[in-house]
């Protein structure tokens, strides 16, 4: 059972209050532009770059927690390891390409190197991809644990408190928002793991308290559990919040200096994190429901005040992505996708599509977080049947040499798509079989898509040796 002093109370409406503020403030001061309402006028700087980028990466806290409490340190080699790596490649292959590109979103790109087909099945992909539903649904599920309200009614409190500033500041106010939220996460992370080390003590009270599996970095988990994992982890080049925050940057030297100086932040904020996971479950030990690991844990160790300061960090590690996918969604429903289904293209329609974008992202968002009631069902829906469809394509587009043509990238699309569905529905029948059973629908979706690219890409250059 989870209780409140009236100071944690306070603490956190103080902190709800702060990030509206910063977001009205920030957004005060618009040229009225696309550029300016969508990527701050492309003049992120070095410091602003991170915060944000840190910030925005760890919205699935409660899942975190959860993962780390049943597995043990696996969590990390699995939520973070792999990350890391693709981020690297990421800034020294693609973030400087990215920035030169001057564009605006993925679909921007797809469009250009493959046609306006392709991008505006991206854009529908993107739209499914960055929903907040998942992180909506923690912030309302802690909303109504905090405040004793229905679900429904939190969902709307959250989804107003992340995306009113929003409608006037653009993303200069999720950029704000973020930075604020960024020191309030970093905070209430370290005042939990410097309770649990003051009442239980360090790495001796974890070794004799956990699992032998929690301290081993691979657990007890079969290889294709791993590679599931590290492949989910290619995400990273598909994450349309890279784009973004690639296509504001002040210059390319910045995007690629930001991404890898995040790195070592989100090394940091692991480390922290996942210590936070092994101390609940050596001190916690059998709990009914692991998604809880962290509140139950500051339950256990944080007196008043404190437990308000983690409460804070909570939301704001969370509301960092919860804005950030919110806006990316309204972006994609608005340029992506309105702006050029239009015969005349008016970039001075943008803004206010953006705006409806907006309304339209909250509202299905909300009926997704309240009839889905589960964020790992809705990670797993989502990424497993996205990622493949576009990450080849995406990577593709920025190196010449591995371009196919407008007709494969759209077969390329749409069958990897289908056949993620499709794996889905029927991988259920082949639960007896073992080698057919461990086929994750993404391994079945990229597997169609690499087959695919490759196919177009040897018939692309036999046809350029013919002529």
């Amino acid at each position: 059972m989870v209780s409140f002093s009236n100071i944690d109370i306070v603490i956190i409406i103080v902190f709800f209050a702060l990030v509206l503020l910063t977001g009205f403030l920030s957004g005060r001061k618009q040229s009225g532009t696309s550029e300016e309402f969508l990527l701050s006028g492309r003049k992120v700087g070095l410091l602003l770059f991170v915060l944000t980028n840190v910030a925005t990466w760890y919205g699935g806290i409660l899942g975190v927690g959860e993962f780390t409490y049943r597995y043990g340190i696996l969590s990390w080699f699995t939520q973070g390891f792999p990350y890391y790596i693709f981020a690297i490649i990421f800034a020294i292959f693609f973030a400087k390409k990215i920035r030169d590109a001057s564009l605006f979103t993925i679909p921007d790109k797809l469009e250009q190197t493959y046609g306006k087909s392709v991008g505006l099945i991206s854009s529908l992909l993107i739209f499914v991809l960055v929903s907040p539903a998942p992180y909506l649904l923690m912030i309302g599920s802690l909303i109504s644990l905090i405040f004793g309200i229905s679900l429904i009614y939190s969902l709307l409190i959250g989804a107003v408190l992340s995306a009113a500033y929003l409608f006037k500041g653009g993303y200069k106010s999720d950029l704000y928002t973020d930075a604020l939220e960024f020191f309030v996460m970093f905070i209430g992370f370290i005042i939990i793991i410097a309770a649990a080390v003051s009442n239980y003590g360090g790495y001796t009270f974890l070794e004799n308290n956990l699992p032998a599996s929690h301290l081993k970095l691979t657990g007890d988990v079969s290889p294709t559990f791993l590679i599931v994992w590290f492949l989910i982890a290619l995400w990273t080049f598909t994450d349309p919040g890279f784009h973004q925050r690639c296509y504001a940057a002040k210059s390319g030297s910045v995007a690629v200096k930001g991404i890898l100086i995040s790195i070592v932040f989100w090394a940091l904020f692991d480390f922290l994190t996942t210590s936070t996971g092994l101390y609940a479950r050596a001190s916690l030990q059998e709990i009914e429901n692991p998604v809880l690991a962290f509140p139950l844990l500051a339950e256990e160790i944080l007196g008043p005040g404190l437990k308000g300061i983690f409460y804070a960090a909570l939301f704001a590690t969370i509301l960092s992505t919860l804005n950030s996918f919110l806006f990316i969604s309204a972006t994609t429903f608005g340029r992506d996708f309105v702006f050029k289904m239009s015969k005349t293209r008016d970039e001075k329609k943008v803004n206010r599509n953006t705006r409806i974008g907006l309304v339209v992202a909250v509202v299905i968002s909300v009926l997704l977080a309240y009839t889905i009631n589960s964020v790992i069902e809705l990670w797993y829906l989502i990424g497993s049947i996205i990622i493949p469809s576009i990450v080849i394509l995406v990577i593709s587009s920025y190196y010449q040499k591995y371009k196919i043509s407008n007709t494969g990238a759209v077969v390329e699309i749409t069958l990897a798509f289908l056949i993620s569905i499709f794996w889905m529905i029927i991988r259920p029948q082949f639960e007896n079989i073992t080698v057919l059973g461990e086929i994750e629908p993404m391994i079945a979706g990229l597997s169609a898509a690499i087959t695919v690219h490759i196919i177009y890409l040897i018939k692309g250059r036999t046809v350029s040796l013919m002529k």
